[in-house]
């Protein structure tokens, strides 16, 4: 088992990305604190997990609240005795171009995509440091490296998480700390489904999603989770401050 006797912290584990990851990493051995805003969807992923034999306790947070994430860190070693991951996973995808954007849209992005990686870091460290080191797994994007249209804001913002993710890397690489970054392609969850719905027309607006992937079709959270689980594990413990593409081609 991958993750056998290492405690995790995921954040965005009511639904997706985070939900998927939180069932793979519990089968794969991880005690698991699962993090969120939801209480509801968040309790359905720790009820899910222990209902597979796993261990799982829920913890609400706002992954960009200092106070919050602080406190979610202290939580995670009270009750499992240490911190060895932790996958900063919540995001949010606002759309628009820069002239569309709202200022406060801009801001919110900012803090939910970016500013949540600095709170996993700056709490998650210290915890990491006290018992010799220890492993972070951030979700950025692929539109963070390459232009997508109609995603400025996004775009900037998981930019900055992948520059974010380098600076780390370099700061604690002599401490035993390592840090990846994940940069997915359009990946089916609630999320997009969510933005499906909200164009008025679902079916085109999911025929043009496809249309532009080079794989033919959209990923799944199953295949993301995939790879954070690669990446949280000891199996990649030669990698630091990368960013891996998992877009079904299309950055390429």
């Amino acid at each position: 088992m991958r993750l056998k006797d290492k405690v995790c912290i995921i954040t965005g584990a009511g639904a997706g990305i985070g939900r998927a990851a939180s069932l793979l990493f519990a089968r794969e051995g991880a005690a698991l604190m699962c993090s969120d805003l939801n209480p509801e969807t968040t309790q359905e992923t720790v009820n899910a997990v222990r209902a597979a034999g796993g261990t799982a306790e829920f913890f609400q947070a706002d992954a960009a609240s200092a106070a919050d994430v602080e406190k979610l860190v202290a939580a995670t070693v009270e009750r499992y005795g240490r911190l060895n991951v932790f996958y900063a996973n919540a995001g949010i995808v606002p759309g628009g171009t820069v002239t569309e954007c709202p200022e406060d849209v801009w801001d919110q992005a900012m803090t939910v995509n970016v500013k949540s990686v600095f709170m996993a870091c700056k709490y998650g460290i210290p915890a990491m440091l006290a018992q010799g080191g220890g492993t972070f797994v951030v979700t950025a994007s692929v539109a963070g490296l390459v232009g997508v249209k109609n995603r400025a804001a996004y775009s900037a913002s998981k930019a900055g998480v992948v520059g974010l993710v380098k600076s780390v890397a370099l700061d604690y690489i002599q401490e035993g700390i390592r840090i990846n970054a994940i940069c997915p392609g359009t990946v089916d969850t609630p999320s997009l489904q969510g933005r499906l719905r909200a164009t008025g027309d679902y079916e085109k607006a999911l025929r043009d999603f496809i249309a532009r992937q080079p794989m033919g079709r959209i990923g799944n959270a199953e295949e993301i989770a995939a790879l954070a689980l690669y990446l949280a594990s000891d199996e990649s413990g030669y990698m630091t401050g990368s960013h891996l593409m998992i877009d079904g081609g299309l950055s390429l």
